[in-house]
Order: structure tokens, then sequence, then C-alpha cells
């Protein structure tokens, strides 16, 4: 039973999030959560600022046998095919990293195939409460990024941390804006996320951790934020073929292939007994 999966599968991440959470705090993990409420803190005092009064009107309004805004919808579907990719690789890696790590490449592949449906929905009809649903869909992925990064290179506690707190906040985000109409906290936590993943890849992996490049990342996702900035100009240079709203969904897809792709090099475990054999082989 497909619900009976889902229970199990979260009672796992809870006892390992029990697990990571032993023993006493680390200086870079006090840090962290400083950074945490610091961005909270930011977020609630900063002026408001709402969404321009055009954001909805996408520079690439074509429909496409039926389909309104064809090229923005279409364009997530690399979410989808990125999720599943990463949601395979990391179940093949089980056993080979810390079940944190594995439970957070899930996370992620989760929240790319669920940023697929409501950004989907969202640009079938662009409108504030559809925004909202295309937001809620990328909280998860930002969890899963944040949290992963985290935990990669500095602890478990602190990934399992970070996922909770993006996982809380970033739907508390979506709901204000949609609320009350300032968008402050939704831009202040994706600032914040950019500079938290600027600051983790200066750092070292954790000894004994999956190898995950993060500035390959940061590079796709800034790419990413510059495309959606210039969605109209982008359109005209490729004189039709593309906006830049569109491809910005496709480079922001290709920003997670470094984290699938480290996941994805370590390929299923061998069997003990496949070992065994061969280390009888090679004794013989």
């Amino acid at each position: 039973m497909p619900s009976l999966r889902l229970t199990a599968i979260f009672s796992r991440w809870v006892s390992n999030a029990r697990q990571s959470a032993s023993g006493s705090p680390s200086v870079t993990e006090f840090m962290l959560a400083a950074f945490v409420l610091l961005g909270l803190l930011v977020a609630v005092c900063s002026p408001v600022v709402g969404l321009p009064h055009t954001y909805h009107a996408f520079a690439d309004q074509r429909d496409w046998l039926g389909l309104p805004y064809a090229m923005d919808v279409l364009t997530n579907l690399p979410f989808a095919l990125m999720g599943f990719f990463l949601l395979r690789a990391a179940r093949q890696s089980r056993g080979q990293v810390s079940s944190v790590h594995s439970a957070l490449a899930t996370l992620t592949g989760l929240g790319l195939v669920t940023t697929m449906l409501c950004s989907s929905i969202y640009h079938l009809q662009p409108d504030a409460s559809g925004l909202a649903l295309d937001r809620l869909g990328m909280a998860l992925a930002f969890a899963g990024v944040l949290g992963l990064a985290s935990a990669n290179r500095v602890s478990d506690r602190a990934g399992w941390m970070m996922a909770c707190a993006v996982g809380v906040l970033a739907p508390l985000a979506a709901w204000w804006d949609l609320s009350t109409a300032n968008m402050t906290p939704w831009a202040v936590l994706q600032g914040a996320g950019l500079v938290l993943l600027l600051v983790l890849a200066v750092r070292p992996a954790r000894a004994g951790a999956v190898r995950i490049p993060l500035w390959p990342v940061l590079f796709f996702y800034a790419l990413a934020k510059i495309l959606e900035l210039a969605d109209e100009p982008v359109l005209a240079l490729t004189q039709g073929l593309i906006s830049g709203h569109s491809a910005k969904h496709l480079v922001a897809a290709l920003a997670l292939w470094p984290v699938a792709s480290s996941f994805q090099r370590l390929g299923p475990r061998k069997p003990a007994a496949v070992e065994k054999s061969k280390f009888s082989k090679q004794g013989a």
C-alpha cells in the first residue's frame, strides 16, 4: 500500500533525525541556527515590497495544440525528469552514504517533482493563488537542497535543522505574500539560500561523505534568476524561440544535475556475497 510505504519512510526519517540530534551542537551548527534567525529577522523587519503589476504577464503567451502558455508549461518537464533521476540515484546509493544524505536527496527529488506539478498548474493560468502554489512546490526542493548541502559540509544534525527550517519558513513566506501582497519574506528566503550555498561551497565535504560540488549549483541557479529577469529580452534575442522565463525552467532543473550525478556515480551497492566471492578469487 502506498500509504503504508509513505508512513514507513516518514518514520525512518524521524528516527534518523533523532539519532542525528544526539551530542552537543558544534560552533558551526550554532552559526547556522543564528543565520536562520537573522534571515527571519531581516524578512520581518524589511520594508514591504509587492509584486510588480505585470509579474504574471509573461513574455511568451503562445498556445500550442490548445495548451495555454505552452512553453512556460512544457519547460517544467525537466524538473520531473531530474527529480526522478535523483530519486533513483538516491535509492541506489543507500548503504554507501549516510541515511541522512539519502533521505535529504530523496526529499530534493520529491521537491523537483512537486515543482513540476505546481509550476505547470500556475502557468496554465498565472495569478496570485497559482504563484503561491508554485512556491509551495519549490519549498520542498529548497528544503532538500539546503538541508543536503548543510549535511554534506557541516553535520547530519545541521542538515536536518536546515531542511526543517526551510520546510516551515518557505511555505509561510509564500502564504504571507498571497495574504498581504508582501513578497519581501520570499525574496529574503531566496537570497539567504544563495548566500548559504556560497558559504558552504567554500567548505570541503565532510570526511567520508559523498562529494557534492556546490559551485555548479550556484552558477546555474544564479543564471536562472538572470534569465527570469530578462524574460522579454531573451524572447526577442532568440527571435521567438524561447523566453527568459522558459529558459529559466531548463537552467534551474540543470542546477540539480551535479547533486544527482554525485549519487549516481556511486552506483548500486554490490551484494555482500559478490564482494566476498571477489575477495576469495583475489586471494587464491
